[in-house]
């Protein structure tokens, strides 16, 4: 923390087309390296895994829009119109893809893997675990997809869950001193999905109460999350 009392957030931005910046650190940076290289890619698949709400949607998008890429997920990847989309589409992206589930569900990826193999495109997928630890039953799908590139991108460090809880508190219209996330960080839960709920529930006790926020309405916030005692 500096003199003057402001927490130092020295982390790299990346537009994202009208969203809000992503925040890059050592938990993203591979991650963020692969997409960079794109086209130069060297295979023609690859896969980004992590724990819930640590940016793996938000990365999807910014490589989107730069790749021009179709955005599918779980739930859309069956009513896909796969011959088409992977001839007039050069990249293909697939939220969630570890949650396909059924037999036609994982037909469906396989075709699309070989449509975009065979046309010398581009996929991407994510999920929460890579894709050798994937619930597969088709076999073929199984070798092929436990052959590409498979990036994690893990749980936050100091800087960057403090980033993000600025952001956050930030997007809600609410300002905090550096004392209330330095009070935050070393008692919360470390990933970006308990982040954005303990803001939206400081946000809510704010209001409710309205008080501002401080450390002991932030402390009463935790004890009921059940984060401290």
């Amino acid at each position: 923390m500096t003199a003057g009392g402001q927490l130092p957030l020295d982390l790299g931005n990346r537009p994202a087309m009208g969203m809000a910046d992503f925040l890059v650190a050592e938990s993203n940076q591979q991650a963020i390296d692969w997409l960079d290289r794109w086209p130069a890619w060297t295979t023609s698949a690859l896969s980004i895994h992590g724990p819930a709400g640590c940016g793996k949607t938000h990365l999807t998008r910014v490589w989107a829009a730069r790749s021009g890429a179709l955005l599918l997920n779980a739930k859309t990847l069956p009513r896909a119109d796969l011959a088409s989309l992977a001839t007039a589409r050069p990249a293909v992206a697939v939220d969630d893809a570890d949650r396909i589930t059924g037999a036609a569900a994982e037909e469906t990826l396989l075709h699309l893997y070989n449509l975009i193999r065979e046309g010398q495109g581009y996929l991407l997928l994510t999920g929460l675990h890579a894709p050798a630890r994937w619930s597969l039953a088709l076999p073929d799908l199984t070798s092929r997809l436990k052959a590409i590139p498979a990036v994690a991108v893990g749980d936050p460090d100091d800087p960057l869950l403090a980033a993000v809880l600025v952001k956050l508190f930030s997007d809600r219209q609410l300002t905090v001193g550096a004392e209330i996330v330095s009070y935050l960080l070393p008692r919360m839960e470390r990933s970006f999905a308990a982040a954005g709920r303990l803001v939206a529930a400081i946000d809510a006790a704010s209001l409710a109460q309205r008080r501002p926020v401080t450390v002991p309405l932030v402390r009463t916030v935790l004890q009921e999350l059940g984060w401290v005692a």
